[in-house]
């Protein structure tokens, strides 16, 4: 049977030895346990040509019907990031002063977080997420997305690791609503922002929660 039309042979796989499979598993999980979200930022800067990277890295992100229904947006701009913090600032606001449940903000205690978004300055990236609800030809026409909310997800996962592999930290952060995001940074109106990834060093000061993460019994069923 020959192979069906827009189908090529798969080149790029490239098998290995279990023992290298079982290593490299190993160093992964390894890297990935170091892995933490940060708060506290320096101002030093990172090359572009790293986030460029790093968004390339989330760009081959599985996703539905390859419509690759996402847009990162770097921003390093003082000025704008600037004012994506007073709009983000009154939105938290709102949140902590009266919009959250009372649950949600017990649960966010032990976090130590607040209103206050400094990191939305200091750090020199924040990448914005989009996911693109539908695509918008040259003509005008426009074509549904599909599995959007997934398939950014996807890649906003493997931009975060792709970070932490880069030897950068990041924080995700989403105020609600977010469509000042939109507006800011003069984004269509078929794109929806997913969240704000603020991107840099930590500071030399920087602290983390104490955590713990859960078991693979916890998070995992194997059904042999």
């Amino acid at each position: 049977m020959g192979t069906p039309s827009g189908l090529v042979p798969l080149s790029s796989y490239v098998e290995l030895p279990t023992d290298e499979m079982r290593e490299r598993a190993s160093a992964f999980l390894t890297e990935a346990q170091r892995r933490r979200t940060v708060r506290d930022f320096s101002d030093r800067p990172v090359p572009r040509d790293i986030m460029e990277m790093c968004i390339l890295a989330a760009g081959t992100a599985p996703n539905g019907a390859h419509r690759q229904p996402w847009h990162f947006v770097a921003v390093s701009n003082p000025e704008v990031k600037r004012a994506i913090r007073i709009a983000a600032e009154e939105e938290e606001r709102a949140f902590y002063r009266g919009r959250a449940p009372e649950e949600w903000l017990e649960a966010l205690a032990p976090l130590g977080t607040d209103e206050a978004k400094p990191f939305l300055e200091s750090a020199p990236y924040l990448i914005v997420v989009f996911g693109e609800s539908y695509a918008v030809a040259k003509d005008g026409e426009k074509s549904k997305n599909y599995y959007v909310t997934e398939s950014v997800g996807i890649a906003t996962g493997m931009l975060i690791t792709a970070i932490h592999r880069a030897g950068l930290v990041s924080l995700t952060h989403t105020p609600s609503p977010m469509a000042f995001l939109n507006e800011i940074l003069g984004r269509p109106q078929n794109e929806r922002p997913f969240l704000i990834l603020v991107v840099g060093f930590p500071s030399p000061d920087a602290t983390v929660p104490q955590l713990r993460r859960k078991s693979l019994e916890e998070i995992a069923t194997f059904m042999e």
